[in-house]
């Protein structure tokens, strides 16, 4: 579990292509790999990766094919920075959302709009995720934990404030990059228990005189 506060802006050191269509994956992080060790989780652009090796501030971690096609670390490439986050400890602040680290889909930058002190992005949301979003809600992009400011029926987007444009990767993704996208999992599980509700209502029916 993370909480989507990115920690460190870490850089792909190489993606080796494995067997059945999988990679091993290299990340220089010196932060998240300071304590570091085989089997701890690291959210890597909000994917949850499990560390294989860790040598001298570079983590290794497998990636298996169905993230590769479900999510935009496909895409990835030596010299690309992304946002890394360790596990959360019990006990710890819970700075941003509830995040697993699982993504839901892919979106895209649409426009960016500059202001004095922030910047607003709008972001293309795939149809099947929509019924998730609302506004002043919470979303992970990337693996970073922002407030939805305004919601289309394939859109929506967000304001970031300076610390976030320059922390993380978002505050250089140009139009048409690709993003990971994780829904708030509370909307999942609530839409989960309606429908079996729904499925265990009796169904009415005339009433017998």
């Amino acid at each position: 579990m993370f909480t989507g506060i990115v920690e460190e802006l870490g850089e792909v050191v190489g993606v080796t292509p494995t067997a059945q269509d999988s990679a091993l994956v290299a990340v220089r992080g010196p932060l998240v790999t300071s304590d570091a060790r085989h089997g701890d989780s690291i959210a890597v652009n909000g994917v949850c990766l499990t560390v294989v090796d860790v040598d001298g501030g570079v983590f290794t971690a497998d990636v298996m094919g169905e993230t590769l096609r479900r999510s935009a670390l496909g895409a990835l490439r030596a010299g690309d920075p992304v946002n890394l986050e360790r596990a959360a400890a019990l006990g710890s602040r819970l700075g941003g959302h509830l995040v697993q680290g699982h993504v839901d889909g892919v979106g895209e930058v649409l426009a960016r709009e500059p202001a004095p002190r922030w910047e607003t992005v709008r972001f293309r949301l795939p149809a099947a995720l929509s019924r998730y979003v609302v506004e002043k809600g919470s979303i992970t992009i990337d693996g970073v934990s922002l407030t939805v400011a305004e919601v289309g029926d394939d859109w929506f987007s967000v304001g970031l404030i300076p610390t976030t444009l320059a922390l993380t990767t978002l505050g250089t993704r140009a139009v048409g990059d690709p993003v990971n996208l994780e829904m708030d999992v509370l909307a999942k599980y609530v839409e989960r228990l309606l429908d079996a509700r729904q499925a265990d209502a009796p169904v009415s029916g005339p009433v017998a005189s």
